[in-house]
């Protein structure tokens, strides 16, 4: 069974490369342009899914967008007998949908049909939960709403970040793949249908969202902080300036919410409840520091308050 393959950032790599290994035949890779950085935006930056399929002699395709005639020859013209998708970043057409015979299959990083959407994971430490896993689905017009095919659960850890259980995630979702794709070929699978009454929403992250508002208390402030490592990074303000934050607990203290409490190997801020203890700080224009470094640089001392 021919593969063509959709994805782009690292999640995306791990699970092609999972294909790779079980010696599936990977027809084609669907990715995004490169990227464009430097000062003068002149260096393009390949997605890593497009230097793993290089690697192999695999062909690669990066439209702007995967809509058009022109786009749905090309797919075509790889003959894939199924279609699977991994953090592309587009919704594809049903015509797109429709060009492998056997259709298109899905990795998420959720427990469908709970958060549906482009950041499952950011979005299921944000509320609290004790476990995600990866859904292996097929795919229709909606979003995420499709039958599922495969489901592994996995405990969330309790400081774990985004970064991590992103990694966690995304061998976990190799190994998942690799399965239902044999369930498929072998014809064994039995495609549940989602519930779509207990469906939640886990929207793209924006900078709002990661922006810490002190008068909330301490644990829901924690999970914020975890949510956001390593990107785009909880933030907030002091004298006006970004100031980022990681590696946070919450730790016993009251006061005004915002204001600094204890600055030494740890942060301590003042939270609307109990107050939260900072490893890691990015000012602004700078990389990301111990706290102990930048409270001996005199970055910040108690008394002072971030907002």
């Amino acid at each position: 069974m021919r593969v063509v393959f959709f994805g782009t950032p690292e999640f995306a790599a791990t699970s092609l490369q999972a294909l790779l290994e079980a010696r599936v035949a990977v027809a084609g890779v669907v990715t995004r342009p490169d990227k464009p950085q430097g000062r003068s935006r002149s260096q393009l930056v390949p997605p890593p899914v497009k230097l793993l399929a290089q690697s192999q002699n695999i062909p690669v395709l990066q439209p702007v967008q995967p809509v058009g005639d022109l786009f749905v020859a090309s797919l075509r013209h790889l003959e894939p007998d199924l279609g699977v998708v991994a953090a592309y970043g587009h919704i594809l057409r049903p015509e797109v949908l429709a060009v492998p015979p056997h259709g298109m299959i899905n990795v998420h990083a959720s427990l469908l049909p709970r958060f549906r959407g482009a950041a499952p994971i950011q979005h299921a430490i944000l509320q609290g939960e004790h476990e995600t896993g990866i859904s292996i689905i097929q795919m229709e017009a909606g979003l995420d709403s499709g039958p599922v095919l495969h489901r592994v659960g996995t405990p969330i850890g309790p400081d774990e970040t985004a970064g991590a259980l992103t990694e966690r995630l995304a061998q976990l979702g190799g190994s998942a793949l690799v399965e239902a794709r044999s369930l498929l070929s072998a014809g064994l699978a039995r495609p549940q249908p989602q519930d779509h009454a207990l469906a939640t929403l886990a929207p793209k992250i924006d900078r709002e969202m990661a922006r810490i508002v002190w008068e909330r208390d301490a644990a829901m402030l924690t999970r914020q902080v975890r949510a956001f490592d390593p990107t785009p990074g909880a933030w907030t303000t002091l004298n006006g300036e970004i100031l980022k934050l990681f590696g946070a607990k919450e730790a016993p203290g009251n006061g005004v919410p915002g204001v600094v409490l204890a600055a030494g190997e740890h942060l301590v801020v003042a939270a609307g409840e109990n107050a939260v203890m900072l490893r890691e700080v990015q000012p602004a224009g700078r990389s990301r520091i111990p706290v102990e470094a930048w409270v001996r640089g005199r970055g910040i001392s108690p008394g002072q308050r971030l907002v």
